[in-house]
C-alpha cells in the first residue's frame, strides 16, 4: 500500500501549503475536505513563511554576489602585506636596516620567516601592525619602506577590513534569516499534518484509489514501495491490448 510523505524541503512544504490553500479559496467551506478553522490557521502562516522564504533567499544571493569582491580584496590585501615584510627582510639582509627594524612591526627580530596570513583574523592583525610600526619608524625620522610603501598597503588593508564588515554582516543576516526558517518550519510540518490527516479522514470512506486521487487534489503525496511499483508495471503490461 502506497504510503503518505510529508515534506522535507522548504520548496516542497510551500507548494503543500499553497495546494492547500488554493482549495480553501476555491471550494466552498460545507465541501472542502478540511475545517475552516484549519483554513484560518493556514491563511496566517502562509504569508509569514513565503515573507521569510524570501528573506532568506535574498540574503543568501546578496552574501554570495559579494563574496567575488570580498576574495578579490582579501587577496590584495595579502599581497602587500606580503611583500611589505619581505621588503623589509631584503632591506635588512642587505645591510640597509639593522634587524632590530622588524621590532617595529611587531615581528621576530632574529628571522626572516613571514607570519602566517592565512585568515581574515591574521590579515587584520598584521595588517594594523605593519601601519602602525610604520608610523613609528616615520616619527623617529627613520627613512620609509617603498615598493610597496605603507600608504599603498593601508590602502588595500582599509578596503579589505570595509569588505570583512560587510561580509561579516550580510553572513549576520543569512544566518539570523535561516534561524527563522529553521523555526518556522515545525509549525509548517504541523500545519500541513494537520491538513493532510483531516483530508484523509474526509474520504476515509472512499476506496484506497479513490481517497488518493481525491487527497492529492489537497497536495498530499503518496509514494509507492518499489515491490508495488513492480506490480503496478506488470499489471498495466497485463492490461495493455495486445496485437495479433
Amino acid at each position: 500500500m502506497p504510503y503518505r510523505r510529508l515534506p522535507n524541503t522548504d520548496k516542497s512544504r510551500l507548494k503543500a501549503l499553497k495546494t492547500a490553500h488554493h482549495q480553501g479559496k476555491e471550494i466552498p467551506p460545507f465541501k472542502l475536505a478540511f475545517s475552516q478553522e484549519t483554513l484560518q490557521r493556514l491563511s496566517s502562516f502562509l504569508p509569514k513563511y513565503e515573507k521569510a522564504l524570501s528573506e532568506y533567499h535574498q540574503a543568501y544571493q546578496r552574501q554570495t554576489a559579494n563574496q567575488k569582491t570580498y576574495q578579490k580584496r582579501m587577496k590584495k590585501a595579502r599581497l602587500y602585506i606580503s611583500h611589505f615584510i619581505q621588503v623589509v627582510n631584503m632591506s635588512i639582509i642587505r645591510g640597509e636596516m639593522p634587524p632590530k627594524t622588524r621590532g617595529y612591526y611587531g615581528l621576530n627580530q632574529d628571522t626572516k620567516r613571514l607570519p602566517s596570513l592565512t585568515s581574515e583574523k591574521d590579515l587584520l592583525e598584521w595588517g594594523k601592525k605593519i601601519i602602525d610600526g610604520e608610523e613609528q619608524r616615520k616619527k623617529a625620522g627613520l627613512p620609509p619602506v617603498t615598493n610597496p610603501t605603507v600608504a599603498v598597503v593601508k590602502v588595500n588593508y582599509d578596503n579589505f577590513a570595509e569588505a570583512y564588515q560587510f561580509q561579516k554582516q550580510l553572513q549576520e543576516n543569512h544566518q539570523r534569516a535561516a534561524d527563522n526558517i529553521h523555526k518556522l518550519r515545525k509549525e509548517a510540518d504541523q500545519i500541513i499534518a494537520s491538513i493532510w490527516d483531516e483530508v484523509e479522514n474526509t474520504f476515509s470512506g472512499e476506496t484506497e484509489a479513490n481517497k488518493r486521487s481525491k487527497a492529492q487534489q489537497y497536495g498530499v503525496v503518496y509514494f509507492f514501495r518499489k515491490n508495488e511499483l513492480g506490480r503496478l508495471n506488470l499489471r498495466s503490461l497485463d492490461d495493455t491490448p495486445h496485437q495479433s
